[in-house]
């Protein structure tokens, strides 16, 4: 393998990983491939551990926000400062671990298609039975292949591309890789995914909280993507922004309304029944849809169910971006005067 993919090197990042950053590690060992490893503030042993596998460490300090972004950044950069001339970058989180095969497949790939910038896969959870979060996140993962738009934070990028495009946007706390994603394709090049096991993912998401703050992120970086790349062409996140906005956030305060306005007008109560039906509706169509991709009608009326749900903190997480960013506009301004 060392001899295969001799244009290549793995930037792997995490943060308090445990045994999944060993897992993850081991899988690229035997590949003989070079590996850095950017540590976002562990407390654990993972930067023993990442040296312990041969990676080279970055540890990132303080002085900004750990961001997955910042990280993958500082790997690349590392790349730089060792004087390593890869033709090829793989990134992959601390909680994946890589299939065999996957980065040889990967390599020649990219170098058959020179005008393709990304290539990724197909990515697994590891225990879907585990909690019913870890098997939403494994109904996430399944995706058709072929060229596509954007993709998750495991994949496979020509360094050409990622140094044309100045890597990733360190001030998103969400969503920098479809915003990079965007950015590539503004500049010409293609993405693609392949019909191939790629990773398996550990989520270890046994808790609701979990599940909520995870989706608080995704309506965060929607936002951020949004307002970045949301005119036309281009109208990147507008719908998803808009759908969260609208399920997330008005329907539930009509419902309410409606909730409390009927105990003083009983026929306000139609308005719940409509609220509750529309609702209903709109989860049943997106089961129907993951039905006719292949998922199981259980699986697939739960995907519509947390669909729906997730509507709520998404909308939070929208909200709570734009509040930020007019306390950073009020800011600005008070510093200016």
């Amino acid at each position: 393998m060392g001899n295969a993919t001799p244009n290549l090197a793995v930037v792997v990042i995490g943060r308090n990983e445990g045994q999944r950053l060993r897992a993850c590690l081991g899988a690229i060992e035997s590949t003989k491939t070079p590996v850095i490893y950017v540590d976002s503030g562990s407390t654990d042993e993972s930067v023993a551990l990442a040296r312990e596998y041969g990676a080279d460490v970055v540890e990132l300090d303080n002085s900004r926000p750990y961001t997955a972004a910042r990280g993958r950044n500082a790997g690349v950069a590392r790349l730089r400062e060792m004087g390593m001339d890869v033709d090829y970058v793989q990134f992959v989180d601390g909680d994946c671990a890589l299939a065999p095969g996957w980065l040889v497949k990967a390599c020649m790939y990219l170098s058959s298609q020179p005008e393709m910038a990304v290539v990724t896969g197909l990515l697994k959870e590891k225990n879907p039975e585990a909690s019913i979060y870890n098997r939403l996140c494994q109904l996430e993962w399944r995706a058709p292949a072929g060229d596509i738009k954007t993709c998750g934070g495991i994949f496979m990028i020509r360094r050409e591309a990622f140094e044309q495009m100045g890597g990733f946007r360190e001030d998103l706390i969400a969503g920098e890789e479809p915003e990079l994603c965007v950015r590539l394709r503004q500049a010409g090049w293609r993405l693609h995914r392949l019909d191939r096991h790629m990773a398996t993912h550990d989520a270890e998401m046994m808790r609701f909280s979990q599940w909520w703050k995870r989706s608080i992120r995704n309506g965060h970086g929607a936002a951020e993507g949004r307002v970045l790349h949301g005119n036309p062409p281009e109208c990147f996140n507008r719908r998803e922004v808009r759908s969260s906005l609208f399920w997330g956030g008005l329907v539930p305060v009509l419902f309410l309304v409606f909730s409390l306005g009927g105990f003083l007008w009983p026929p306000a109560h139609l308005g719940v029944i409509v609220c509750a039906g529309a609702t209903f509706f709109q989860g049943w169509r997106i089961a129907r849809g993951r039905r006719k991709r292949g998922d199981g009608t259980g699986d697939a009326g739960m995907y519509g169910v947390f669909c729906m749900l997730a509507k709520i903190p998404e909308s939070i997480g929208i909200v709570q971006y734009c509040l930020n960013r007019l306390r950073k506009r009020r800011s600005e301004l008070i510093e200016y005067k």
